[in-house]
Parts: structure tokens; sequence; C-alpha cells
């Protein structure tokens, strides 16, 4: 038995029939393509709608930033410092805040030594100039329009050049104390330099003392930056000078001769102390003889008085006798190394004596005794 799919769906119940005064609307069949751009542009619009989201969330947090070391960062809203004491000082880290321009973002190098040169006093130069050490040539005449010098207290003109290091102490003082405290310290710089020229001359600055040079523009330095508290602290500075390129030839002549003679002088130092070393040496050699021959001499006189005075109670009792035992003690002395010796006895009372003595007479032969 066959059965019809048709039969099996439930059947519609038939509309009931509209009544007299009610108007049926039929709604407009809507074709593929107006669907298919309605959808479109329902999806345009969310798409739309999140970048907008999106837009908005980049921009809010557009405003937070990173605080690195070696630095610090002050937070301004609407130009006015955020926060109170040590807050107001961002140290290394991650902040929010507002975009411009509600916040800004100032940041300041504070660990890291910064270094700063005078701009006046030094001759025109360049990086390509520094690196290869070359020197600018002579022109013959000063140009003070491309040329900076230095005045000294003699009245010579010198090239003077200050590398100044220092370190941000103060963020607050630095950055808002001033409107360019990096400037100003170039200022005070340039100052020191003109200030401690003025007060020495340029032999000095030059070779002299150009340590005392340094220091007196540092200590110039030192003392305007703690009149103006510029929130900065300094490290040790470097000051260096040179002559004008048109007279360097006649300072390096000078600066040789002076070498010169300096060499010539510690010669002769050196001769003179070598000379009166060896000099001293003598004397004092000679003056130690002498002491030791003073100390024989007195020690044999004291000795020959000792011994005088051993004798001089022999000699009280018999002085002839004394005297003939000294004679003869004597002339065994006298006699030892004579070759001839005569002797001549006393005479009796009221005799005389002729005594002839042959000068030219033949000397005696005398013979070595024959070897056995």
């Amino acid at each position: 038995m066959s059965t019809d799919p048709q039969e099996l769906l439930p059947k519609k119940q038939p509309e009931p029939p509209p009544a007299p005064d009610e108007v049926v609307v039929t709604p407009p069949v809507e074709d593929a393509g107006t669907q298919a751009l309605t959808e479109a542009l329902s999806s345009s619009f969310k798409i739309v709608r999140f970048v907008m989201l999106l837009l908005l969330g980049v921009f809010l947090v557009s405003g937070s930033f990173i605080v690195r070391q070696g630095e610090v960062a002050v937070l301004l809203r609407f130009g006015k410092p955020v926060g109170v004491g040590a807050e107001l000082v961002r140290q290394p880290g991650f902040y929010f805040a507002w975009p411009a321009p509600i916040d800004e973002v100032i940041k300041i190098k504070s660990g890291e030594s910064l270094t700063l040169r005078s701009t006046t006093g030094w001759h025109s130069t360049s990086p390509q100039m520094e690196a290869l050490g070359q020197e600018p040539p002579a022109m013959g005449f000063l140009n003070p329009a491309s040329e900076g010098y230095a005045i000294s207290a003699d009245g010579n003109i010198f090239h003077a050049r200050a590398t100044v290091k220092y370190r941000v102490a103060d963020p607050l003082r630095y950055r808002f104390g001033f409107a360019d405290a990096a400037s100003i310290l170039t200022n005070i710089v340039n100052n020191a330099i003109v200030h401690a020229a003025a007060r020495m001359t340029a032999e000095d600055a030059l070779y002299k003392n150009k340590a005392g040079y340094r220091d007196l523009v540092m200590a110039r330095v030192q003392e305007q930056v703690d009149e103006l508290n510029l929130g900065i602290t300094l490290e040790p500075g470097d000051v260096e000078t040179k002559p004008p390129a048109d007279v360097k030839r006649a300072f390096d002549d000078v600066i040789a001769a002076e070498q010169e003679g300096s060499k010539l002088v510690q010669e002769a130092r050196g001769y003179h102390d070598e000379v009166t070393l060896l000099a001293r040496g003598e004397a004092q050699a000679l003056i130690n003889a002498a002491g030791t021959q003073s100390n024989l001499f007195v020690q044999a006189v004291g000795a020959q008085a000792a011994a005088f005075t051993q004798m001089l109670p022999e000699y009280e009792k018999d002085p002839w006798l004394f005297r003939s035992r000294l004679l003869t003690a004597r002339m065994e002395r006298v006699l030892t190394n004579a070759q001839e010796k005569m002797f001549l006895p006393d005479l009796p009372p009221g005799q005389t004596r002729e005594l002839r003595l042959q000068l030219s007479r033949e000397p005696i032969e005398r013979r070595a005794p024959a070897r056995p």
C-alpha cells in the first residue's frame, strides 16, 4: 500500500477571510543584492565601532611613559608638576599619564655625566681637524670674527678652552629654575676663562703654571655655580691653552732656549754637586788622617812624658850618669848605619888634641864574603 508524503505533513488551516474594513498590507519582497548590501553595512559599522574603541583606548594609554636608568622625569598636568615632595621626581620605572595636551613628561638625565665646552677663547676648528690633530694655518693677522682669544695680565693673548663635566643633582631646579641651565653654565665657563687669564701672565698660563690656570678657572666656575644654585654637581674638568698660530714658532723658540738653558744649568749643578762631594770626601779623609796622626803623636808624647817621669828619680840621684847613659843610647842609634866609626878618648885636664880628617882619601874596597 503506497503512501503519499504530502499526506503525512500537517495540513494548513485555511486563513480566515479578511474583515470588510481591514486593509491587507503586503511586505515588499527584497532581492538578494539589497540584502547583501544591508549585511555589509552592518558589518562595516561594527568594525568602525571596534576601531574607534581601539583608537580611544590607545589614545588614553598613549600618555604612559617609561623612565629609564640614568634619567628622571617630571610629570606636568596642565603645565604644573604633579606630586608632592619626593613624588615630584619620577625615578626609573613605568608610569601612567594622560595624553597631551593634558599631561606632559619632562625627562632629565641625572645619573649620566654630561660634558660641556667653552665657546670663547679658542681658534676655529672642526671635528675632522680635532680627530686628525691638525692646527689652523697662520693667517698673519688677528681675526676676532673667527678666532677667540684670552688676554693675559701682561697684555699678551693666547687660546684657551675649558671642558667641564657635571651631573644633575637637583632636576627640578636644573630644569624649571632656569630657562636654559646648560647655556648659563656655558656662559659661566666663558667668564671663568677670561677671569683667570686676566690674573696670570701668558707664559705661566701656557707653559710654567698650566695647572694653576686650570685650577683658577675651575674655582671660578664652582663659585658661580654655587652662587646661582644651578642644581648640578661639578666633576674634575680640564683646560687647554696654546699660543696663536702666528706666534707659535716664536713661543717654541723661547721654550727651546729655556729648555736648553735649564739643561745646561742642571749639568752645571750636577758637576758642582759631584766636585763638591769629591772635595768633601777628600777633606774628610784628610781630617780623619790628621786626627789619626794627632792621636798617635799625642800618644807618643804621652808615652815619652811617662818615660821621662819614671826616669826623673834616677836623674835626680846622679845627673851625670843619667846623661851618659842617655848619650850612649842615642849614639847607638846614630852610629848603627855608619860605615866607619872613630872614637876619641877623653884627655887628661890641661892637654889639647888636634883632629885631622883626610877627606880625599881613597875609599876602602869592600868585598862580599865568598860563598862556601
